[in-house]
């Protein structure tokens, strides 16, 4: 279609178009432009950041024919090279460039299952899952979240958890094209905020959980809260698909968000939602469990967890078949029994059964950088996880006392240019809940390493055995040195990612390797 064409069917009004020109795609990096592709100029993110229209000359080159842009000055650039431009103000960005993506791409959410999964924490675990739970059944499923975005074929890293609306659509669209019938996707709270998501046509979607994080972006607990309820109540609208919710009802935050609900949704949990269960924490398989349409309850009843794994019983009541018994899911530690009811409850409201569920369970894999094991010989057990908010390491650290024989380890720190004030919350988290917390570097960003570690450790309780360590390497290597059989090392905050942010710059570092690196120098 031509740009005059691409606005007029988005119903997108621009401030001046001027030229002609086919767009075949849309792209925001200019070193990835097709020929033919529409270069479109975001604004700037702050002050430091550079104006993306002196990256026109290259998209240029690389074969754009046109270009979008928020500036006059960009648009007259544009113009001089001879490319067909169009301008929009920057205030309409946000609400426009979804509307374009959805349609210079082809709607490529409405040609496959799309589940959404959002919360503060099990948002990867979650989706990860659920992807490999489709998988089991024969159904050629993607994942696209802090993983990267993982096709059945091929898998690539992403620069964001939840990609902007072009790169998004985009992403959609090759995995539609090549053959993909569902997809798993985290939705980050940043993404809905910024309107990355909107159009994209959700099948179904998840809330794990809601918790601290996130506040520099949001400003406020409750601003962060609506930007994670509008995947339930704004983005369906957008949508001509029946949309099903499921939703963590053990939680305060989640049973708000299904009271205001009035669509088709799967409450599930352990037992803490008062209106499900009786006072001694048994389940009520019948009656009042079901008593309001149109809402389905989904009940975990966790009968073993050990390091690798657990066994899982399953209720949900007014269905045919209406629980499971127990069985064996490869993932171990008791936060992961949240997880995997998450992933359930998601299956659940693709349409899936008890029965699906019970065959597909057993057949997903651990997730990277999660709960991840680093086996040696030394009878040291070492854990590498992402846990990196308050909540998650609570999570993570109470999951591993009771697996631990001997003392716990914790090392992890906080990252740069992020939320402040978590850092001593994360403090005492870990001294807390270990025998011996290592306060090392995260990603320091832009931020001075020391002084973000001061901060972490003012939370450090007072009287625990506690030492700070700046350089990770040597934090992982210290405290892999001072574990005696028995013990179990935990190293959180980065879990799969294999690099540091120093600066701007990625430097080379993976956990998992400083574990076994450690390991090689007992």
């Amino acid at each position: 279609m031509t740009i005059h064409q691409l606005f007029q069917q988005s119903a997108v009004e621009a401030a001046r178009i001027e030229g002609e020109a086919e767009v075949a795609t849309m792209t925001m990096d200019s070193r990835r432009v097709k020929a033919g592709a529409m270069f479109v100029c975001m604004p700037p993110a702050n002050a430091k950041s550079r104006d993306s229209n002196e990256f026109v000359p290259a998209a240029q080159a690389n074969g754009a024919t046109s270009v979008l842009t928020y500036s006059a000055e960009g648009f007259d650039a544009a113009r001089k090279l001879g490319l067909a431009a169009a301008l929009l103000p920057i205030e309409k960005y946000q609400d426009s460039l979804w509307k374009l993506a959805k349609t210079a791409f082809g709607n490529p959410s409405a040609s496959m299952k799309v589940i959404g999964v959002t919360g503060t924490n099990g948002k990867t675990t979650t989706a990860w899952l659920i992807r490999d739970m489709l998988k089991a059944l024969g159904v050629k499923a993607a994942y696209l979240g802090t993983l990267g975005f993982q096709l059945p074929d091929e898998g690539r890293e992403l620069q964001n958890t939840t990609p902007f609306a072009i790169e998004l659509n985009e992403l959609l669209a090759e995995g539609r094209d090549k053959g993909v019938e569902a997809i798993a996707m985290e939705v980050s709270s940043h993404a809905l905020a910024e309107k990355r998501v909107d159009g994209v046509e959700f099948d179904a979607a998840v809330f794990t959980n809601l918790t601290q994080d996130h506040l520099d972006f949001h400003g406020s607990m409750e601003a962060y809260e609506a930007a994670k309820l509008r995947l339930f109540t704004e983005l369906p609208k957008q949508s001509s698909k029946r949309f099903v919710a499921a939703i963590n009802t053990d939680t305060a935050s989640g049973r708000r968000l299904s009271a205001g609900l009035d669509g088709p949704r799967v409450e599930y949990g352990e037992g803490r939602d008062p209106r499900v269960f009786d006072e001694d924490g048994l389940q009520a398989r019948r009656g009042s469990a079901t008593s309001v349409a149109g809402i389905q309850k989904l009940v975990a009843e966790r009968h073993a967890v050990r390091v690798d794994s657990m066994d899982l019983a399953l209720y949900a009541p007014g269905m045919a078949a209406d629980h499971t018994t127990a069985f064996e899911v490869p993932l171990g530690g008791s936060y992961n029994v949240e997880n995997v009811t998450s992933a359930s409850a998601g299956f659940l409201a693709l349409g899936f059964t008890l029965d699906g569920i019970r065959y597909a369970l057993p057949r997903v894999h651990p997730v990277p950088g999660r709960f991840e094991a680093v086996r040696n010989d030394a009878g040291i057990g070492i854990l590498v996880d992402y846990a990196h908010t308050p909540d998650a390491l609570e999570k993570l650290l109470d999951a591993v006392r009771p697996l631990t024989k001997g003392r716990v380890i914790t090392v992890f720190g906080c990252g740069g240019d992020r939320d402040r004030t978590k850092r001593p919350k994360m403090a005492k988290a870990a001294s807390e809940r270990s025998d011996i917390t290592v306060v090392t570097s995260d990603n320091p960003r832009t931020e001075d390493p020391q002084s973000i570690l001061n901060e972490v450790i003012a939370g450090i309780v007072p009287g625990s055995d506690s030492i700070d360590i700046i350089d990770r390497r040597e934090a992982v290597a210290h405290a892999v040195k001072i574990a005696r059989p028995g013990d179990v090392v935990v190293i959180a905050g980065k879990g799969h990612e294999n690099y540091q942010i120093i600066g701007k710059t990625k430097y080379p570092m993976d956990d998992r390797e400083l574990a076994r690196a450690g390991l090689a120098a007992r």
